[in-house]
């Protein structure tokens, strides 16, 4: 199979961003068992793994440019592969540039902040990219299905109103269009998971021993909410897919694709912002030729020890 073309990555990304401005009603405006037709399984493996090529070029520009940074939120329901999709998708990336945070039950010191408080300390700085298991999100999503999680947060009653969820859309969409104004733009993956997939995953994770750590009983207690999440999510696609961060739905049933579909929208994000390797000036141009011609001068350059075994016989391959 041929490298993925930007193009065709592209296309796909576009296919999978919520307009701003639409309705999104789950589970039934999106399918989580689609996957583009034409490509297999196996094509898509290897298509994500020359992905890898893209993203460590972009990364490595973003870096150099130091200008922008990359905040990727991945959002999904437990055993939608979000794990899989960091751990496959960012694979090829210089670790020294993206920074993984995984937002869990929030702590004494979180829940004494605002709510957006702690999601603004792990914020990429500029050339890096940041990437958010669980995310801000999470204040409209499970604190929505858990209202009872917004005593704990300290309010004001005036804060708790029926117009709670309104607000926060409206904070929340504002907070990304000033990071995407400073240089932060915000990437927003959603991973689309079906009812009978998730049980299956469940299922898989309690029947085989070597991963029974990743299940956890309130993984079902969560479950018998199905229904108030798939509402939940469908009022923040609905609200806040921007221009400036719109939402990507990820059909997430079959593995091979979500993970494809991730690294399209990465990539395409990146493609967008479009990092360059900055230029120099005349004068550090003419400073570093005469760097290199006083490095030549010094006399012929021998080859780097692990070419020089190349032109040696079989014997001397053998030494350290």
């Amino acid at each position: 199979m041929k490298p993925p073309k930007k193009s065709e990555l592209r296309r796909l990304a576009v296919s999978l961003r919520v307009p701003p401005g639409s309705t999104v009603r789950l589970p039934g405006d999106r399918d989580p068992g689609h996957a583009s037709p034409g490509i297999t399984e196996a094509q898509a493996v290897e298509a994500l793994a020359e992905t890898a090529r893209l993203l460590a070029d972009y990364q490595s520009r973003l870096a150099a440019q130091d200008e922008f940074g990359v905040a990727v939120v991945i959002q999904g329901l437990d055993a939608s592969g979000k794990d899989g999709a960091i751990k496959n998708v960012m694979s090829g990336v210089n670790p020294a540039g993206v920074n993984v945070h995984s937002f869990k039950v929030p702590s004494a010191e979180e829940l004494s902040h605002d709510y957006l408080w702690r999601y603004a300390q792990k914020l990429p700085r500029r050339g890096e990219i940041a990437i958010f298991n669980r995310s801000h999100y999470e204040e409209v999503l499970v604190v929505r299905v858990h209202p009872e999680l917004l005593v704990k947060q300290h309010l004001p009653a005036a804060a708790r109103g029926h117009d709670v969820w309104k607000r926060r859309f409206h904070e929340i969409n504002e907070w990304e269009r000033y990071l995407n104004d400073n240089g932060i733009k915000v990437v927003k993956i959603f991973l689309n998971l079906s009812k009978d997939e998730q049980r299956r995953r469940f299922l898989d994770r309690i029947d085989h021993p070597a991963k029974n750590w990743k299940f956890s009983a309130a993984d079902v207690r969560e479950r018998q909410s199905w229904d108030d999440y798939q509402a939940a999510f469908s009022e923040v696609l609905s609200n806040t897919s921007t221009a400036w961060a719109p939402w990507y739905v990820v059909p997430a049933d079959h593995k091979w694709f979500a993970r494809l579909a991730v690294a399209a929208i990465v990539i395409d994000e990146l493609a967008r912002i479009d990092p360059k390797f900055p230029t120099v000036s005349k004068e550090t141009a003419d400073a570093l030729k005469a760097a290199r011609d006083a490095l030549v001068a010094e006399g012929p350059v021998t080859p780097p020890v692990a070419d020089t075994k190349k032109h040696h016989g079989k014997g001397h391959g053998k030494h350290l």
